[in-house]
């Protein structure tokens, strides 16, 4: 395992199970990207995390993770961007399934797996730019959140002239 800032030497934790120690990491996380938004690539991804040596050879990684994010409004296109936190609490073990668990290599543990899995779920898969974002006229492609256009409203589908008489009645 080469040296990266989220590697970290437990061999104290291994020996000792009940012991905890605190761990504060940050660093650049390539390539995490969803189809609405992502880190951007020099970004640093930050990590604040207690780690705790458990029984069986196994070690508790608790707390948070914090990125920028940034993406396109998915109304008006424009610039989306935000920060998120997301709480982590997951399991390294020295017999890892790699599918419950991440797996524990030695004194040391890779938490960059787990940061970046936090991550990549909790981005925005459709960001908006501000939640009242009017986003864009379908005729002329002006941007109403910066003005409005004098297009004419258009005509309903007549396909659904059934649902818009029920949403008629009901309103």
């Amino acid at each position: 395992m080469a040296d990266h800032p989220f590697v970290v030497t437990v061999t104290a934790l291994r020996r000792h199970p009940g012991s905890r120690r605190p761990v504060e990491l940050d660093g650049p996380l390539p390539g995490l990207k969803v189809s609405g938004s992502g880190v951007p690539d020099d970004a640093p991804v930050h990590a604040e995390l207690l780690l705790e040596g458990l029984q069986g050879d196994a070690v508790l990684a608790t707390g948070t993770v914090t990125s920028p994010w940034e993406g396109a409004c998915r109304r008006c296109l424009g610039t989306a961007s935000g920060t998120l936190s997301v709480e982590v609490r997951e399991l390294f073990e020295a017999t890892s399934d790699e599918e419950e668990t991440y797996p524990l290599e030695g004194d040391r543990v890779d938490l960059e797996p787990l940061v970046r899995d936090a991550v990549l779920l909790e981005l925005p898969q459709a960001p908006l730019c501000m939640e009242e974002c009017k986003g864009l006229c379908p005729t002329c492609g002006i941007n109403r959140n910066e003005g409005t256009c004098t297009c004419e409203p258009t005509t309903r589908d007549p396909r659904w002239a059934a649902l818009d008489e029920l949403k008629e009645h009901r309103g």
